[in-house]
């Protein structure tokens, strides 16, 4: 190794460690991969845990038990969310078929004005209710399958209720808890990187339910507004839907756009998309720079790549948790910069000191 140049010795020595690094992380991901059915409730719990810590502080703070505080939590989100759920629900299926015939109607426009075009529009409209039919054959035939998979969600959807009433019950005694798990000499580093982590999902959870609540309700009124029906589902579809970043709010928006040409017809849809992009643009440019500004900051490209990631190794679950890990992946960063960036100032600063220490012996 003393014949290789110093350059490529440290070249060497950060490829062994980023080598050694993402050993590590496959392991990780694989295991997590094996215990989806621990890991997936355990992570979701914590995501619910930052976001209504607040809630459940305040409670406290009146003078309410600690059990009881994170009982009553859980009960609201528990009715807030299938609440949400239900509407939504509801709606889709109520305007399903109407979707369908604007479709049919749209496509027979289309190869009016257009001719041999947009025949094939009009044959993919007229034969949407058939796939759909044998989509739903496919379906049915693998009901049993369909049924453990339900019944897999349910339980983890259980278990991360569960979670998130012991995680804010004993909220008070997660730093001692991180202090004790810690290496000798280390627990003041774990539990400054843990906090800064915590930190950055808190922060990302809550600007991410305050804009999606403006999004929510600026939909909501636009479309009722325009008297599309189900605008109340839609805007609970949208707020759900900005969990994801980008995908979600394109698939929520483009749900409310052909619920509008379903039941006001195809003038009234280029309002609802207006109305869609209008927000869009306010999130982008407003909303994301104000709310978020002192959470931790993501470049666009590293967002889409963590939802590529996510989705590569949990689906439309991974999509959901790939943006709050990563943020907290970021978070740690930034203390281990800070941290080590603050000892090397100190020791540049601190250079002359052993003169002053031999004058003062």
């Amino acid at each position: 190794m003393q014949l290789l140049p110093g350059p490529v010795r440290r070249f060497a020595a950060w490829c062994a460690v980023i080598l050694l690094a993402s050993g590590v992380a496959y392991v990780a991901i694989r295991l997590c991969v094996e215990f989806r059915t621990a890991v997936t409730p355990a992570l979701l719990a914590l995501l619910g845990t930052a976001l209504l810590r607040p809630l459940h502080a305040r409670l406290v703070k009146a003078h309410v038990q600690r059990s009881l505080a994170a009982g009553l939590t859980c009960v609201a989100v528990l009715a807030v969310v299938g609440g949400a759920v239900y509407i939504v629900v509801s709606a889709l299926v109520r305007t399903g078929d109407q979707i369908i015939d604007s479709l049919r109607h749209a496509a027979k426009g289309v190869a009016d004005h257009f001719g041999a075009a947009g025949t094939s529009l009009d044959d993919v409209a007229s034969n949407a209710r058939e796939l759909l039919g044998k989509f739903g054959g496919t379906a049915a035939s693998g009901v049993v399958t369909g049924i453990s998979v339900v019944g897999e969600m349910l339980a983890m959807a259980v278990l991360a209720l569960l979670l998130v009433f012991f995680f804010l019950r004993d909220s008070d005694r997660a730093a001692g808890t991180v202090r004790a798990v810690a290496p000798p000499g280390g627990a003041d580093m774990v539990e400054a990187m843990a906090r800064r982590a915590f930190g950055a999902v808190e922060g990302f959870m809550r600007g991410t339910t305050l804009i999606a609540l403006i999004d929510a309700v600026c939909i909501t009124v636009g479309l009722l507004v325009l008297r599309v029906p189900g605008a109340v589902g839609l805007g609970a579809l949208v707020f759900v839907g900005a969990y994801i970043p980008y995908l979600g709010a394109f698939i929520s928006g483009a749900v409310a756009v052909l619920v509008a040409l379903a039941d006001r017809g195809f003038v009234v849809a280029l309002w609802a998309l207006g109305v869609v992009l209008a927000v869009q643009v306010l999130e982008g440019h407003v909303l994301q720079p104000m709310i978020q500004s002192r959470t931790v900051q993501m470049h666009p490209a590293v967002v889409l790549l963590a939802l590529t990631a996510g989705a590569s190794v949990a689906g439309i679950l991974g999509m959901l948790l790939a943006v709050p890990l990563t943020a907290a992946a970021f978070g740690i960063v930034h203390e281990l910069q800070g941290r080590y960036g603050a000892d090397r100032t100190s020791g540049s600063t601190e250079g002359p000191a052993p003169s002053s220490g031999a004058a003062d012996s």
